[in-house]
């Protein structure tokens, strides 16, 4: 299959990918939030800038887009053209993502990764962060997302 975009128009695309406050992220923050979580935004002194830390509890949550670090679901899933690029430079991100939580658990932090698909189900992702990070501080009395 043919791209059907020119490879100016595919680079221009690519370069407006972003890295923070991404679609995911910011659901899973208003989530935290909205349950009474603080926490800090991509600490650049900790290994992979991690996007949401909570320094009183040391842990840490990755939200990884499906795509960009190979989940093994519907939208990580390779595409068909140029696998000789997209194949290592995916391999590649999930072998920095495991070096990063592995150099994170030895520094004593605890590492959640929440991906993009996930978080199409609040319910599910409630529990499971709060099964994670423990009881919120201070439970809003109206939780919105």
């Amino acid at each position: 299959m043919t791209d059907t975009r020119s490879a100016a128009q595919r680079r221009k695309i690519m370069q407006s990918v972003g890295t923070r406050d991404t679609g995911p992220e910011m659901v899973v923050r208003r989530m935290l939030h909205g349950l009474g979580y603080r926490y800090r935004l991509h600490l650049r002194d900790l290994p992979g800038s991690p996007d949401i830390v909570f320094p009183g509890r040391r842990k840490i949550l990755f939200i990884h887009g499906c795509y960009w670090h190979g989940h093994e679901c519907r939208k990580g899933r390779l595409p068909k053209s140029r696998l000789d690029y997209w194949g290592p430079k995916i391999a590649a991100n999930r072998a920095r993502d495991t070096r990063n939580e592995a150099a994170l658990s030895k520094l004593g932090w605890k590492v959640l990764v929440i991906w993009q698909c996930e978080t199409a189900n609040l319910d599910v992702l409630v529990h499971r962060a709060i099964r994670f990070l423990g009881t919120p501080r201070k439970i809003r009395s109206t939780v919105r997302f």
